[in-house]
């Protein structure tokens, strides 16, 4: 393989339903700080059917160039599809570097577009770079369970790719008038080519809140001790007009929906208030939290590895505490 010869950051703009996922702008503002140090293309790829306005709103938010795949077949998302016709473009135009969010979507499609072209894949990173010395892109994701960083380099083969979690990395801000190329392309997919049909989309938790574009989560661990705690701190969210968040041991205990889990294993949050109720802080769940604008922890271990992330950290009952933060707040406004 001739490395040489792939040039330009591309970017998987992820839609479902005509509606661009949050994950892809976070993409693609990192990726405009990736191509901008290589002095190269800063390419967004859209596939799904009828979607133009997307294709204009990607260029707002700093693409270069939008490749724009448009077929009936993929107004759905099925691996198929979407790996044939990804592939296909990337033989063709041959980009140095793929960025996909790591989405229910994201998580499918990364690893079989590597496989199909016989590349490597770095999931779930946390920090992207260049190496100043010989361009590879620098690829940082926790290992060994969140206890350390590892810093990984796809040298020989290209595309180098990555999957990064909604949350990590921040958009940038909408400017609509910049200018760039919408090259719409047809999709050279047949139903032949698609081995599963998409008969109906069931939404599995249709009153989720999502929890990464909230501005105040309230958020609860073991330490609530039963299911009952997450009243408390959904009547604490509502007067603030945020939402509630769990930590993973809160999930497994079926206290909460996986929607609302936080941390390595759950989504990535950067709130501007974080209320952490009853969690310890373990490594994996820091991960998820730890960008946070102004945290606030409630423990009654004041050793507790939340507690020393915390701008303001509180040793107490969360039975007796948020009771009294609810009633100054109501005074407050009133």
């Amino acid at each position: 393989m001739n490395i040489a010869e792939y040039k330009g950051v591309w970017v998987f703009a992820e839609q479902r339903d005509g509606e661009l996922q949050k994950v892809s702008l976070e993409l693609l503002g990192k990726g405009r700080d990736l191509a901008n140090k290589l002095g190269v293309e800063l390419t967004a790829l859209l596939l799904g059917s009828d979607i133009d306005n997307i294709a204009r709103e990607l260029v707002a938010y700093g693409s270069d160039k939008v490749i724009y795949a448009d077929s009936p077949l993929l107004k759905h998302f099925t691996t198929d599809g979407y790996t044939k016709v990804i592939c296909d473009l990337v033989n063709e135009a041959k980009p140095e570097s793929i960025l996909i969010g790591a989405t229910f979507m994201g998580r499918d499609l990364a690893p079989r577009v590597a496989a199909r072209l016989s590349t490597g894949l770095t999931a779930d990173c946390t920090s992207l770079d260049i190496d100043p010395e010989n361009k590879n892109l620098l690829m940082t994701r926790p290992a060994f369970g969140g206890n350390l960083m590892a810093t990984i380099v796809c040298g020989d083969h290209r595309p180098q790719m990555s999957t990064v979690r909604p949350g990590v990395f921040s958009k940038l801000e909408k400017d609509s008038t910049r200018t760039g190329e919408i090259q719409k392309v047809a999709a050279n997919l047949t139903e032949a080519d698609i081995r599963t049909k998409t008969l109906d989309v069931v939404k599995a938790c249709k009153d989720c809140v999502d929890i990464g574009e909230a501005k105040i989560i309230v958020a609860g661990g073991r330490g609530l001790g039963n299911k009952e705690g997450f009243e408390l701190l959904k009547e604490l969210a509502d007067t603030l007009g945020g939402s509630v968040a769990g930590s993973r041991a809160a999930i497994d205990n079926g206290w909460l929906d996986k929607a609302y889990q936080v941390g390595q294993t759950g989504k990535t949050v950067r709130p501007n208030l974080y209320i952490a109720c009853g969690i310890s802080g373990a490594i994996q769940h820091l991960a998820g939290m730890q960008d946070s604008d102004y945290i606030i922890a409630i423990n009654k271990d004041e050793n507790a590895a939340i507690m020393k992330v915390a701008d303001l950290a509180i040793v107490g009952d969360y039975t007796k505490v948020i009771p009294e933060f609810v009633d100054q707040i109501r005074k407050m406004n009133s």
